[in-house]
């Protein structure tokens, strides 16, 4: 038998063995590939840098914990990157899930800037019910649907929420979502109603009916694993001390290239050996 036949007769088990192995190696070794931002996700990263130093900043965690390895990393990079400008973070959440998002979050995030100070820097209001209707209430009067943190803590007493009245007193909106209510509703009842930018991320699932607001509503969009990715990479280009930190986007995409160049090649090999095949069954008619 030679290699045609072989690979013709291949056990379709060593193709699963081979794309297990594609997925867990790069998980172990942890490779970083060269990438470099979309536009559309490069004027998000932009807007933050040109943003003045101590900026009120809303970001919202419209997600639950099934999505969390697409938007978590979202959320790390939006953390490091206001504490690296300075600006204030004001984080809620219009899903009951994503409190708890919230928490594991900033728990983690914040333990690379210890000297950012909650309720100063930074500010966890909790999760807010009533969707649309909890955006419109903002819009007209922030600290009427928003009258303490997570904590109970009064919002009057915590000067992070000093100046803000309303969703128009933020410099922008960032939302990052899983579903409805999340982006959109943002863009169409925040946004378009006040002018105020609004940006942020979502998973590959829901990115594309996001794009059509893309540049006229939205300022910019993280689609995916891949969007945060390229986020990073923003980030560990104009912020080089940071590289060497834990850039969990860009560690995930290791495991989906190397599958995508294996499948890619098993497909030209398939294709390959199919017309092989066929010509030599005509060579011999």
């Amino acid at each position: 038998m030679n290699w045609l036949d072989m690979l013709l007769n291949l056990d379709r088990r060593y193709i699963f063995l081979l794309i297990i192995l594609a997925v867990v190696i790069p998980l172990i070794l942890k490779p970083r590939f060269p990438d470099r931002p979309s536009p559309i996700v490069e004027t998000v990263f932009e807007k933050i840098e040109s943003l003045p130093q101590g900026a009120k900043i809303l970001l919202a965690f419209d997600y639950g914990p099934d999505t969390a390895p697409e938007l978590d990393p979202m959320a790390v990079s939006f953390i490091r990157h206001t504490s690296l400008k300075n600006h204030k973070l004001i984080i809620m959440s219009l899903w009951p899930e994503g409190a708890g998002q919230i928490q594991k979050v900033i728990d983690s995030a914040y333990l690379e800037y210890p000297g950012r100070v909650y309720g100063t820097d930074y500010v966890n209001l909790g999760y807010k019910a009533g969707g649309v209707g909890a955006i419109n209430v903002m819009v007209s009067s922030f600290k009427t649907l928003v009258p303490q943190d997570a904590n109970g803590t009064p919002v009057a007493d915590l000067p992070v929420m000093e100046g803000v009245d309303k969703v128009a007193d933020f410099d922008v909106v960032i939302s990052l979502s899983s579903g409805d209510p999340g982006l959109k509703e943002w863009i169409l009842f925040a946004g378009d109603m006040v002018g105020v930018p609004v940006m942020g991320g979502g998973t590959a699932v829901m990115a594309p009916e996001l794009y059509p607001y893309y540049p006229q509503q939205l300022v910019g969009l993280m689609g995916g694993l891949k969007g945060a990715a390229e986020y990073e990479t923003a980030l560990m280009t104009r912020y080089p001390e940071i590289a060497d930190r834990t850039m969990n986007a860009t560690i995930r995409m290791g495991p989906q290239v190397v599958t995508h160049i294996v499948m890619i090649l098993l497909i030209v090999l398939g294709n390959v050996a199919y017309f092989m095949d066929r010509r030599r069954r005509t060579g011999n008619v």
